[in-house]
């Protein structure tokens, strides 16, 4: 009896001791957080504890996985936390990924946090090569992501080689092409720079309504086996269930659309779909793991509900969020807009004021340009006094030599001469001082019109001087006013244009109408006309880039799944139209 006692007592000792909470790590996509849970919660408990966290209400599309013997499981609702094949150590780890797909991401995600996480799980899916992406679309979606990340191209700040660090192509394509990573680097910061003015869910939402048309977006592939023991794979998605080959992921053979099964039953390792036309044979087939079983009946099940909710009239919860972010992006919008008109307005002040500081240097050099002439034109005068003053003295000079030239020739005629050779001696030298004299006094006249005309040089370099001191005077007076006068009618429009924006800014109202809701309805409309007219022009983008690296292409290194969308692409098969012709 005692001994019973005591056997009770420590066993309701061990209880007492064990631990009431346990320690849970959720890793999303760009971040980690760490939960400490209650033993009794269930997987929704926890679930919507990371939703709260997180502000996402759109929870439908999400679940938390974990991996269990090399097989993905995904967290159930009703069901214990610890009763699942969750690790036993702490923390016990969880991935918060998207379980489920949108048809349409445009349409169907709401949020902002559900767009941005759709976002970085799609991006690391085409970088992991777990969507086929071919090389063309890779450029443009890395352009879109390179948006999102930096914000409009800026070529002062995005200069070469700002995406040597970034991941933002396959690897595949990379190997594909005899192209260096400045040679990418070129080829998407030419698309990035057509994006100026999106925002970062914009360019988000840009980049999921490209990836959704790939034909690997939104599959989760299954090994399976037919009746007769055929290794197949079995996608499941959005749309329904589609059967492929081993080796080709990118075209079913035959697809099974949701609206199109009537049934779909699962009996041990069997599953068996019945189409809704009797007329088609029931397809049959079986995996060899239980655990792979029960995750493809999820899938089907809750990609099923989500194709007929789809079709049905929104409940008052998503009614309520969409025009709640209707009301956000319109909100969004206007303070894009007033950013950007302040923006205009700063760099309008920044060009107005760049524009005086570039007319005042522009003044100031005039100024020192006409001082330096002022001073060059007085040196001119000095120089020109100067040799005016020189050649008068030479003028001067010569005549007093022909006076005296004058003198002696007079001379000499006087003297008699008494013989004959004399007389031709003196006759000659007679002739002598003659020209000697007429070429001084030709040499004497030249030299005075010189000196004439250096006296009119230095009246005119005097004249000159006058005209530049006069200039300079009109240059400094023109410039000082000017820049007044600049500077304070700008200082006024400024002054007066700012208040009267701020006045606007605090009369905004976010109170919306009905006719602002039509209003901005019949916008949203606008922008799907053009995104449409868009596509056409994108496409044949799409097409340049394609033909222009088609010359760099290794085709050695072509992966299976190239040469697949390449005879796709040839015969104009895509991913809707494909399930199209095999429905």
């Amino acid at each position: 009896m005692a001994g019973a006692i005591a056997s009770r007592m420590s066993f309701s000792s061990l209880k007492r001791k064990q631990p009431k909470t346990f320690t849970v790590r959720i890793v999303t996509m760009d971040a980690e957080m760490e939960f400490s849970c209650e033993v009794k919660w269930k997987g929704k408990d926890l679930f919507d504890l990371v939703c709260r966290t997180l502000g996402l209400r759109e929870t439908w599309f999400f679940g938390l996985q974990y991996t269990i013997k090399d097989t993905v499981a995904w967290l159930k609702m009703d069901k214990k936390v610890l009763d699942h094949d969750v690790p036993t150590e702490e923390p016990v780890t969880f991935h918060f990924l998207a379980k489920f797909y949108p048809e349409n991401a445009e349409e169907e995600l709401v949020q902002e946090i559900t767009q941005h996480l759709f976002f970085l799980q799609v991006k690391k899916q085409i970088l992991d090569e777990k969507i086929y992406c071919p090389p063309e679309a890779s450029v443009l979606l890395a352009s879109y992501a390179v948006q999102a990340k930096y914000g409009d191209y800026d070529p002062n700040v995005h200069k070469r080689g700002f995406l040597a660090q970034e991941e933002l192509l396959p690897k595949r394509v990379i190997n594909l092409y005899q192209m260096t990573p400045e040679m990418w680097e070129e080829r998407i910061t030419a698309w990035y720079a057509e994006h100026r003015g999106r925002a970062r869910d914009e360019a988000e939402m840009e980049y999921l309504k490209i990836a959704q048309d790939l034909e690997m977006y939104g599959v989760n592939y299954f090994a399976i086996r037919n009746k007769k023991g055929t290794e197949l794979l079995l996608g499941v998605d959005a749309l329904g269930l589609h059967i492929y080959d081993p080796d080709n992921r990118l075209t079913p053979k035959i697809s099974f659309p949701w609206n199109e099964i009537r049934n779909i039953s699962y009996s041990d390792k069997e599953f068996t779909i019945k189409p809704l036309d009797k007329k088609i044979d029931v397809f049959k087939f079986n995996s060899s793991k239980l655990r792979v079983n029960k995750l493809i009946l999820q899938l089907c099940i809750g990609n099923h509900d989500l194709f007929m909710r789809r079709r049905k009239a929104d409940s008052l919860e998503v009614q309520q969020m969409k025009a709640q972010a209707r009301e956000e992006k319109a909100r969004k919008q206007m303070e894009r807009q007033r950013l950007a008109r302040e923006k205009q307005m700063r760099e309008e002040a920044e060009r107005t004021r760049d524009e005086l500081e570039r007319r005042l240097m522009q003044l100031k050099e005039e100024a020192t340009m006409a001082n330096e002439a002022l001073m060059r034109s007085e040196e001119t005068a000095d120089l020109l006094a100067e040799k005016a003053q020189i050649t008068e003295e030479e003028a001067k000079l010569l005549a007093q030599k022909a006076a005296e030239a004058e003198q002696e020739m007079q001379r000499i005629k006087a003297t008699a001469i008494r013989t004959e050779e004399e007389k031709r001696l003196m006759e000659q030298k007679v002739l002598e001082a003659e020209m000697l004299a007429l070429k001084m006094a030709e040499e004497s006249e030249r030299r005075a019109k010189e000196a004439d005309q250096l006296k009119q040089d230095l009246q005119e370099a005097r004249e000159s001087e006058r005209r530049a001191k006069q200039k300079l005077l009109e240059i400094t007076s023109k410039s000082s006013y000017t820049v007044r006068a600049s500077v304070n009618s700008s200082t006024t429009a400024l002054s007066t244009d700012l208040p009267s924006f701020n006045l606007i800014s605090e009369s905004l109202s976010f109170d919306f109408k009905d006719t602002d809701m039509k209003r901005l309805s019949m916008e949203i409309e606008k922008e799907k006309v053009e995104y449409m007219e868009k596509s056409k022009h994108l496409q044949e983008q799409l097409n340049e880039l394609k033909t222009e690296i088609e010359a760099l292409k290794l085709k050695e290194r072509e992966t299976a799944l190239d040469i697949l969308h390449n005879e796709n692409a040839s015969r104009g098969n895509s991913k809707h139209n494909t399930i199209k012709k095999v429905s």
